[in-house]
């Protein structure tokens, strides 16, 4: 039997039980097989072709571990030792990465990092020296995911990084898969327009591959919920609403479940209630159907929380009160939070603050120090409320200044996720900008190379000179032809780099500006002096001269000579007016340029006004086609 086909049934027993009947057959008749190669083995210890046959004895003890991964996990370690065993018998190395990569998989899906990973590094490295760069490639990504899943994000970037590389000359599927996988990382680091980007070449990619139609649904419904992270929640229906066509189509109830929860969700913060109560509904029904505890829990969870939006309050607690039941009883802490949040606050709604306290308290004691800083900025929020309703303001201010400090943190936090996810685009950008500068170098090296061999050749028949002149000659212009592209591809590259640089000036300059908007509200909300000295390190990190000098060392290497020339044609031309005009050489528009120059747009038409003065142009003349002239 087939991989792939032991496979599809150990997923047709998951999701459709009634077949499981059917699957034990097929399970029974492995094994059977397994136990007749076993005995034809033992009768050919001492027969030349024994290595052939152990080798089939790997293979089926292999096939045995898939079958039993998921529904017999300690069965399925045991056919992976017994894997492993036989390999280092026979000395067989691919069964030995197979081996040591199945035991790394057992024990992550255990939950035994330290154990996986050990397995794991010597398969990637048996793999690695047998130069099975596709195997190795897939082992880098299930150790991609245990650093994921440690948070450990940078170190599990690297080595999706790596995977991506190989499997870009290997596998455009699989090279989509790990693209979607390592958008989920930018996901967790809040880089929502990395990960969006991500996402949507690597749907590209499964959107084509007929056979597998629930990847392109796995990517359409990660798109969605990048969307609905960014808040464009009619975008996000969009791609929630193809995922689910999909899955109907399979008959994938599990991911319907999910996706009818994930619009329902959508709908929500959409505040059209009835369509969320519709599809949360149908999302609870099939959690519980098929045994999905988390999906069930959430769906109870968010239809407590619509129906608080409707008043409906009773009903409200009834759906959050079992949904609390579901997350303490599989232990899901984040939920647990959540939850307890909901039903404080759905205590407040009914004007019911002495119930709603034990709630809030048991929240703020369970994630002080140590939980989500989300739960606990809502849960100081609501408490506030319960305190003041009840009279007791001295704890209300106090729990109203931990709201107001894990609010700005918050803020913070995003700042920086927008500041450092503007930093990532930049070098990303760059690094594939020089490695188009590598392969063209690379190029005119083989080129060079190539004709030194040829060149040698030639004198070494001893052909007529004339010939091997003219040969030359020919050669030379060919090398000179490469070079020219050589120069015209860095060209091209420091003009990339340089309209690189520009944009994350701007983008940089607007982040700052919104962070001192929000500065200089909250300076007014709370009168303190600290958020004085905020907005006047903004304002002089936004007039920081040295980001120019930056800028115009690219600018120069570009555009050479062009600040000398202006200045000869124009004396009178002042250096402001002069950085206004090599932003109009690259072809900025004027809010791009606005942003880098750290001025309103009302200052740059004044601005554009002076400048043709300046260069005495009529009103005929343009301003922008002199520039590019220049």
């Amino acid at each position: 039997m087939k991989p792939k086909i032991i496979f599809w049934f150990l997923i047709v027993c998951v999701i459709s039980p009634p077949l499981c009947a059917q699957q034990n057959q097929k399970l029974d008749s492995i094994l059977m097989h397994y136990s007749e190669k076993n005995e034809k083995l033992d009768s050919l210890v001492k027969v030349s072709e024994k290595k052939l046959n152990d080798t089939i004895k790997v293979n089926a003890l292999a096939r045995l571990y898939n079958t039993f991964l998921y529904n017999s996990p300690a069965l399925a370690e045991r056919f992976a030792r017994k894997e492993l065993l036989v390999s280092e018998q026979i000395n067989f190395p691919t069964g030995l990465a197979m081996a040591n990569y199945h035991l790394g998989a057992y024990f992550q899906n255990a939950g035994e990092n330290d154990s996986a990973r050990s397995y794991l590094k010597k398969s990637s490295a048996i793999y690695k020296e047998a130069q099975k760069a596709k195997n190795y490639a897939g082992v880098l990504n299930s150790m991609a995911s245990i650093d994921f899943s440690e948070g450990k994000y940078d170190a599990a970037i690297e080595k999706y990084d790596e995977a991506l590389l190989i499997y870009k000359e290997t596998s455009m599927y699989q090279y989509a898969i790990a693209q979607g996988d390592r958008a989920n990382i930018y996901i967790s680091k809040g880089y929502y327009k990395i990960a969006l980007e991500e996402t949507l070449e690597a749907l590209k990619v499964l959107d084509t591959v007929n056979d597998k139609p629930w990847r392109a649904a796995d990517a359409h419904r990660q798109v969605g919920y990048i969307e609905f992270l960014r808040e464009n929640y009619n975008n996000a229906l969009d791609y929630f609403r193809k995922a689910a066509k999909v899955y109907t189509e399979q008959k994938d109830n599990v991911y319907l479940s999910k996706i009818h929860q994930d619009i329902g969700n959508t709908f929500f913060y959409l505040k059209k209630y009835d369509s969320a109560i519709s599809h949360l509904q149908i999302g609870l029904v099939l959690a519980k159907e098929n045994g999905i505890s988390d999906n069930e829990g959430n769906a109870l969870s968010t239809l407590g929380k619509v129906f608080t939006k409707k008043e409906h309050y009773s009903k409200a607690l009834e759906y959050q009160h079992e949904a609390l039941k579901i997350h303490s009883a599989n232990n899901f802490k984040t939920n647990i939070l959540a939850t307890q949040n909901d039903i404080g606050n759905t205590h407040l709604q009914m004007l019911q603050p002495a119930k709603a306290l034990p709630f809030l308290t048991n929240t703020i004691e369970s994630a002080t120090g140590k939980g989500p800083i989300n739960e606990l900025k809502n849960a100081h929020k609501y408490r506030f409320e319960a305190y003041k309703e009840l009279g007791q303001f001295s704890k209300a201010i106090e729990d109203q200044l931990n709201f107001q400090n894990l609010k700005d943190s918050i803020f913070n936090e995003k700042s920086a996720q927008q500041i450092e996810e503007i930093r990532t685009i930049y070098e990303t950008e760059k690094k594939e900008q020089q490695i188009a500068i590598q392969e063209q170098e690379i190029t005119v090296l083989e080129q060079e190379a190539s004709i030194g061999k040829l060149q040698k050749l030639l004198m070494g028949i001893g052909l007529l000179l004339s010939f091997i002149g003219f040969y030359a000659i020919r050669q030379k212009m060919k090398r000179g032809a490469l070079e020219k592209d050589k120069v015209e591809a860095e060209l091209e590259f420091k003009k990339k780099e340089l309209t690189t640089h520009a944009l994350n000036i701007a983008r940089k300059n607007e982040v700052l500006e919104t962070v001192k908007q929000k500065a200089a509200s909250l300076k007014l909300e709370s009168n303190n002096s600290g958020y004085t000295d905020l907005i006047r390190t903004i304002n002089f990190d936004q007039q920081d001269d040295r980001n120019w000098e930056n800028f115009s060392q690219y600018f120069e290497q570009v555009h050479k000579d062009f600040s000398a020339n202006i200045k000869k044609k124009y004396p009178e031309i002042t250096s402001n007016e002069l950085r206004l005009l090599a932003l109009l050489k690259m072809n900025l528009s004027s809010k791009e340029i606005a942003s880098i120059l750290n001025i309103s747009a009302e200052g740059i038409k004044k601005a554009r006004y002076r400048l043709r003065k300046k260069l005495d142009l009529s009103t005929e003349d343009s301003l922008q086609d002199l520039v590019l002239s220049l």
